[in-house]
């Protein structure tokens, strides 16, 4: 087996594994897992379902950062938000 080129070996991305970097990388991917678990409930009554467009503005975008975000969230969706649906979008699982 040939070498792995430096540039592709672990060491080199170590910077997600250590300092404040880490912590931001971790909320792009959660942030991401909240777009897909929210479009989800769009899907599932329709992308232009009125009551869910009044749910997600009601409970998620009118509120700001007046209440603890997850309890905003669960209020719209009922539910925490579910991390297989970002992995159906990236097809790992079907």
């Amino acid at each position: 087996i040939d070498e792995i080129i430096p540039r592709y070996k672990s060491t080199y991305f170590s910077h997600i594994f250590s300092g404040g970097y880490s912590a931001g990388y971790y909320a792009y991917l959660w942030a991401e897992v909240l777009d897909a678990d929210a479009f989800q409930a769009f899907e599932e009554k329709g992308v232009f379902d009125k009551e869910t467009a009044k749910l997600f503005r009601d409970n998620v975008l009118s509120k700001g950062n007046s209440d603890d975000p997850m309890t905003l969230y669960r209020k719209f969706r009922g539910a925490d938000p579910d991390p297989k649906y970002l992995l159906q979008n990236r097809g790992f699982i079907d």
